[in-house]
């Protein structure tokens, strides 16, 4: 399922990108009029700096999708805010779920999760002073219920996981099919078991009719089936292959001849 089908990149008739600061003055951005995504799967790719986490945010803003924040407030960048008033969306459908997820984010979420738990058990406790046993178990039962639904989604303590074992686990919880899903390096702190198992949770909920864009520097995730590689270190940006990616060659280069590159860091 497609989503969100093409980005547009307007700027003033009379501007010159070049002179307009960052973020459009990114050569990636400057040289950009349209991005399509034909695939339910798209990665952005490319070195730090090159503006694919810029452009993630900018497309999250233009969504309005949900960040894995326990705040109300926007965590977005303001380089995003301000891209995303340039941009313009082309979406075939509207999706009933997703989110924009970033890092940083999840401590917060989780800690927001934590938080409302231990509300829930201290509404069942003043629920439980209620006159009359009918309306106090019935009261309690609802906080209880809400409570026990957060354990079930997150667990009783999620930070008593591993932090690679908590993201995951989040991932299994909060991606929902049908929906478009923005993730801002997702592999971060997951190692290369959990990074497989990440792209099999994508693989099974593009099945469901899921849409993604990744910005990632795995080559593990880059190796989903049928997506798109967008390169950012390219001008203009363009599509690559999965083996003509840079970290794809260099990782490959190193597994295969580990030791010619500890030669030369010695």
């Amino acid at each position: 399922m497609i989503y969100l089908e093409q980005l547009q990149l307007h700027t003033a008739p009379d501007s010159n990108r070049t002179d307009a600061g960052f973020p459009l003055s990114l050569p990636a951005l400057r040289n950009l009029d349209v991005l399509r995504f034909e695939t339910p799967v798209s990665f952005f790719i490319g070195a730090n700096g090159s503006g694919k986490s810029t452009l993630l945010e900018g497309i999250a803003a233009s969504t309005r999708l949900p960040s894995l924040t326990q705040s109300s407030q926007s965590p977005l960048m303001a380089t995003g805010v301000e891209l995303a008033r340039s941009l313009r969306l082309v979406r075939r459908h509207h999706p009933k779920r997703g989110f924009f997820f970033r890092a940083d984010d999840v401590t917060g979420f989780l800690q927001g999760i934590q938080k409302s738990a231990a509300e829930y058990d201290d509404l069942a406790a003043e629920f439980s002073h209620i006159e009359g046993d009918w309306g106090r178990a019935r009261a309690m039962d609802v906080a209880r219920g809400q409570q026990a639904a957060l354990h079930n989604r997150y667990g009783e303590d999620p930070f008593a996981k591993s932090h690679g074992e908590l993201f995951l686990d989040l991932f299994k919880a909060r991606i929902t099919a049908p929906g478009l899903y923005l993730m801002d390096e997702p592999e971060a702190p997951l190692s290369p078991g959990s990074q497989i198992a990440l792209l099999a949770l994508i693989m099974d909920k593009v099945k469901e009719d899921s849409q993604f864009i990744i910005a990632t520097h795995s080559p593990i995730l880059m190796a989903c089936p049928d997506a798109v590689l967008f390169d950012f270190d390219v001008t203009p940006l363009c599509p690559v292959n999965w083996e003509d990616a840079e970290n794809v060659q260099l990782m490959r280069a190193f597994l295969n001849h580990p030791e010619s590159f500890i030669r030369h860091l010695k």
